[in-house]
């Protein structure tokens, strides 16, 4: 059986693109080399080995003499820089235009008067472009007395609802997310994601609970290399959100997790064989020919490019590394691993939203030979090149 495994280390950019100023982000941005700068250089020989100190000079990611992967470096076509975005146009799909934001005055009250009566929720807190750690600390106060969810967005077209789950249960959290697509939908505003935020307090600090956040995505209006592997009598196994950012559109088999560490475990069970399908199965395929792992790794993003923690976005990716050499002696001689990104979110320039960047591409089966891909034209080459070894 030949198979396909992408790995997607969220944010990981390796540069602004040239119309990043468009995207209201700075020439100085690239997140892999201002983390590696602030760390002093990281501990990624696995990364090397694969290429990815050939590609820029990333301090403490050598280049490689003799690397055993191909490396090279992804162009977005799309118009955006939101995990959306990035996945869809890796999995074949290229937006032309941009999906909605409410950065500068937050949604419009009409829209949050729908969602109060749709929901009955009893109004809402906060509607305003903010952190998402900062947004629960300022209005956790006024929520306990209210019982109001908070909604906020940021630079990326989103709608996000933070509750603590100990006050509104969490089935009524996903249950308001889920009127909230339906909404945007209904009304034809293009938002890409309405986004559950549960936490607890905890030690009087309100925290963010990661495993049980969901993403309510904007379903795709297309084919993508997603359905052209479960419509080809092949499985499509989702790790991490990447279900949730397909609408399960293509996906056979899905499970979310609640860390990066949970993340490569899965995935390396995936590669290994050792994963219960069955658990996760959506839709049965006996008889497979082909297989596609689909995995996304949050808490780069999530836990440490929004939070400008250069320092844990580097022991992130140093963690990630460790797990390269373990996937590549589970692999056989018909499996493909890609590892890239879909954006940037640069915890080292100014403001806490993702930033407009090219992404490095990695590539390494035991049939292929090292190579530089050298600037690949769209991040959609991860579908070609998908394309192209399993069918």
């Amino acid at each position: 059986m030949k198979r396909a495994i992408v790995v997607v280390i969220d944010s990981m950019g390796i540069g602004a693109m040239p119309d990043c100023k468009d995207f209201n982000d700075v020439p100085e941005c690239n997140t892999l080399k201002n983390v590696c700068k602030f760390n002093n250089g990281l501990n990624a020989p696995n990364l090397s080995k694969l290429g990815l100190g050939n590609i820029q000079d990333f301090q403490g990611i050598a280049p490689d003499s003799n690397p055993i992967g191909q490396y090279g470096t992804m162009k977005e076509k799309s118009n955006g820089k939101d995990t959306t975005t990035g996945h869809w146009e890796m999995a074949g799909i290229v937006l032309k235009e941009a999906f909605k934001t409410f950065t500068q005055t937050g949604f419009p009250q009409d829209i949050i008067d729908e969602f109060v009566k749709r929901t009955n929720c009893g109004g809402v807190l906060a509607n305003c472009a903010a952190s998402g750690t900062k947004v629960i600390v300022d209005y956790n106060d006024e929520h306990q007395k209210t019982k109001y969810p908070i909604v906020y967005t940021s630079a990326d077209s989103v709608f996000q609802i933070a509750v603590d789950t100990d006050l509104i249960p969490l089935q009524t959290l996903y249950d308001w997310c889920q009127i909230a697509r339906k909404m945007f939908d209904d009304i034809g505003v293009t938002v890409s994601r309405v986004i559950a935020r549960p936490y607890h307090v905890v030690d009087g600090v309100p925290t963010r609970i990661g495993k049980d956040r969901r993403d309510y995505v904007l379903a795709p209006d297309q084919d993508t290399i997603l359905t052209d592997v479960a419509n080809n009598n092949g499985t499509v196994i989702a790790i991490g959100k990447i279900e949730d950012i397909f609408c399960k559109q293509g996906v056979t088999h899905a499970i979310h997790t609640g860390s990066n560490t949970e993340g490569l475990e899965l995935t390396l069970k995936a590669i290994n064989n050792t994963l219960d399908l069955k658990s996760i199965e959506y839709k049965s395929v006996p008889n497979a020919d082909k297989s596609f792992i689909f995995t996304n790794l949050v808490d780069t993003d999530m836990l440490y490019g929004h939070r400008n923690d250069a320092a844990g976005y580097g022991k992130a990716i140093e963690e990630i590394d460790t797990y390269i050499p373990k996937f590549i002696d589970a692999m056989g001689d018909e499996d493909y691993l890609i590892i890239t990104a879909d954006h940037g979110c640069d915890p080292t320039v100014p403001g806490t939203d993702h930033t407009r960047e090219y992404v490095p591409i990695l590539i390494y089966s035991k049939q292929l030979p090292p190579k530089d891909l050298g600037m690949l034209d769209g991040f959609d080459s991860v579908a070609k090149f998908i394309k192209e070894w399993i069918f």
